[in-house]
């Protein structure tokens, strides 16, 4: 048997990656099952890695939208520098390669008997389970926000139909001349850390243009947030006093919303009135993972670092947003990077191969601030006795210092950044 080191797994990554294979040849499948839960950032990308990497492993992908709709890159919709067409991505590459793609939701896992019942009634078997199954929405956690107060205050935090994102662009559209955009930010941990900070920037970058007396008011449940000097550096330098950013601290944690007088309520009593609004509530694992008893008491999946298998069931490999991995991010990167470390040591024993024994995780997330301005963080990551840490001066984040001197710098981030989800999203459905 061909041992498969830390170097020539991580070059086989790199590859598979970077490299268009042929499509497969459309065949009955009667090996080992591999069934994959979720068809976004994780799953997705687990689906073509493992028909890429193991030929003679049957793939089937359970995804309830027929299309997939990335949250990255949803908040330039809001900014007007992207489309809802664009970001949308169709399961075609992956049923070319091989994969079978059920358009359907799963509702109960049952892991004694290695199936999964789906809301249209099948129930399909699996010799190893992918589970990525993204967040839930934790409706109620702040009073007044349900699901019906979500088509006034959109979230626009989950893909989807689109329908959250476009529904908050109208409303920006139509605000009034010098009116109020309100966010209420939530606490850790959420789906992508830099995200309502990049939103912010996107809808400021808008109402520069359109409507330049608007305010924007950000209420964060946090007392500091993700790449925070490099977005308050940019908000200074190109939107000067049209952003206020209120910490947990100073009474910026929103407990209540009033949709009919259009009003967040904070922790202290305080109403604040806002034309618009933009609700981020808080977040767990998806109601899937909770019902089949794989989330522990926080409401996210514990997992070996070394796997991504479940501590409550190690045939359940479950990646993406819904673990609990610190200190890696809910990011896209992670859950594409982790994807192929969890499909290999779950392949391993049906196999015959081995399992990565030293695994790797990456993590680069880009942010635009602006036009031409993009800043990042990067992170690798290893496991150790003590769980995954991050690998001292691996990565680290973009310069801080005067646009006059970083112009440059700023542009080609936003550059790479676009690069950076054309690879991504390949690697992905390609």
């Amino acid at each position: 048997m061909t041992r498969l080191t830390r170097r020539s797994f991580a070059t086989f990554l790199g590859a598979s990656a970077l490299t268009l294979a042929a499509p497969a040849t459309l065949r009955a499948q009667t090996g080992p099952r591999l069934l994959v839960i979720g068809g976004g950032f994780g799953g997705a990308s687990a689906a073509r890695f493992a028909r890429m990497a193991y030929p003679e492993v049957a793939v089937t992908l359970v995804e309830p939208w027929p299309t997939f709709i990335t949250c990255p890159y949803g908040n330039l919709i809001l900014g007007g520098k992207q489309t809802l067409p664009r970001i949308t991505h169709s399961y075609d590459g992956l049923r070319a390669r091989g994969v079978n793609v059920v358009q359907d939701r799963a509702i109960e896992i049952d892991a004694d008997a290695k199936s999964v019942r789906l809301a249209g009634g099948a129930v399909l078997g699996y010799d190893k389970l992918i589970l990525s199954p993204g967040i839930a929405l934790q409706w109620g956690a702040i009073e007044g926000y349900d699901e019906a107060a979500a088509e006034v205050f959109p979230h626009a935090w989950m893909g989807g139909d689109g329908s959250q994102i476009t529904n908050l662009r109208r409303q920006l559209e139509a605000l009034p001349e010098g009116g109020v955009v309100g966010l209420a930010i939530p606490a850790n941990p959420f789906r992508c850390p830099p995200g309502p900070y990049e939103r912010i920037s996107m809808i400021a970058h808008y109402l520069k243009q359109a409507n330049p007396r608007a305010k924007i008011l950000a209420l964060d449940a946090k007392e500091g947030f993700s790449k925070q000097g490099l977005f308050q550096d940019g908000w200074a330098e190109l939107y000067g006093d049209m952003i206020e950013w209120v910490p947990g601290n100073l009474d910026g944690r929103i407990v209540r919303v009033d949709t009919e007088n259009r009003l967040f309520i904070s922790e202290f009593g305080e109403e604040h009135r806002v034309d618009v609004g933009n609700v981020i509530p808080p977040q767990s694992a998806a109601t899937i993972a909770i019902d089949a008893g794989l989330a522990d008491e926080t409401g996210w999946v514990p997992i070996d670092p070394r796997t991504f298998a479940a501590r409550a069931a190690s045939d359940i490999h479950v990646i993406g947003d819904a673990t609990i991995a610190p200190p890696m991010p809910k990011s896209g990167y992670v859950a594409n990077s982790t994807s192929k470390v969890a499909v290999a040591a779950a392949l391993s024993e049906l196999t015959g191969r081995a399992a990565p024994e030293d695994p790797v995780f990456f993590n680069t997330c880009y942010s635009h601030v602006g036009a031409d301005y993009g800043i990042s963080v990067v992170g690798v990551y290893r496991v150790t006795e003590d769980g995954i840490v991050e690998t001292p001066d691996s990565g680290g984040i973009s310069p801080r210092g005067p646009l006059s001197d970083l112009a440059e710098q700023r542009r080609l981030e936003a550059v790479y950044a676009d690069g950076w989800y054309a690879s991504i999203t390949r690697d992905m459905f390609s």
